[in-house]
């Protein structure tokens, strides 16, 4: 086991050797990446492994994306101190607590019941008190608290559904790694502007498929 002194010293390095060389020049991201212990978000025997520079498999089929893309997603989204968030997939927890460093409240949106309880508890203990957990499906996304001024995907996707882009609000921004079937993924934003959305490619990024959100198989003869 590492002492509190070595994650410490791993968030920095983390912090210095991944984020902050790769574009992302907004203060209160860093500040965030700082300020939230990665490796109290993610089960006992991967937290000497929290802050690596890739994916971390939290459960058989799930992953914490790696912490350079979701700093560059969280870079670009340009969160406010007065948005309202859903954070898609959040698994752990681990999204929705450096949101909730940015934003004034954080939805997290969890399939997996066990994930979503060990989120709940994860927040609770290191006290985040403006994200609440919520359990449904991904792609669904949380019309109870829509519209969003922000949403983030905590993974890839092959296309995002249209239950999602609905929840954003007038100016919302949706981030998300879209990965096609065939090719490099890339992270790209959604602009909802007059009511209608467009979007544009900010980076190459890869990510592990979300449940929910795979290509749907073309219908054949």
């Amino acid at each position: 086991m590492m002492a509190t002194t070595e994650y410490s010293a791993a968030r920095l390095n983390m912090v210095e050797g991944q984020i902050r060389p790769n574009k992302v020049t907004d203060q209160r991201v860093v500040d965030a990446f700082l300020a939230v212990p990665r490796d109290q978000f993610v089960p006992e025997g991967l937290r000497g492994v929290a802050y690596v520079d890739k994916s971390i498999p939290v459960t058989r089929s799930r992953y914490l994306l790696e912490p350079m893309v979701l700093a560059r997603l969280l870079n670009d989204a340009k969160i406010e101190s007065t948005d309202i968030v859903l954070d898609v997939g959040t698994g752990t927890g681990y999204s929705a607590a450096v949101i909730g460093r940015l934003a004034a409240t954080v939805v997290a949106l969890e399939s997996d019941s066990e994930l979503a309880a060990f989120a709940n508890q994860a927040m609770q203990t290191q006290g985040v008190d403006n994200a609440a957990v919520m359990h449904g499906p991904l792609n669904a996304g949380w019309a109870k608290q829509a519209p969003y001024n922000v949403i983030i995907v905590q993974g890839a996707v092959a296309a995002v559904p249209p239950a999602l882009l609905d929840q954003l609000a007038e100016g919302g921004r949706l981030l998300a790694v879209v990965l096609p079937e065939s090719g490099q993924g890339v992270a790209r934003l959604y602009l909802k502007t007059g009511g209608q959305v467009s979007s544009r490619i900010l980076f190459d990024a890869s990510a592990a498929l979300l449940p929910g959100f795979e290509a749907k198989a073309d219908f054949q003869f």
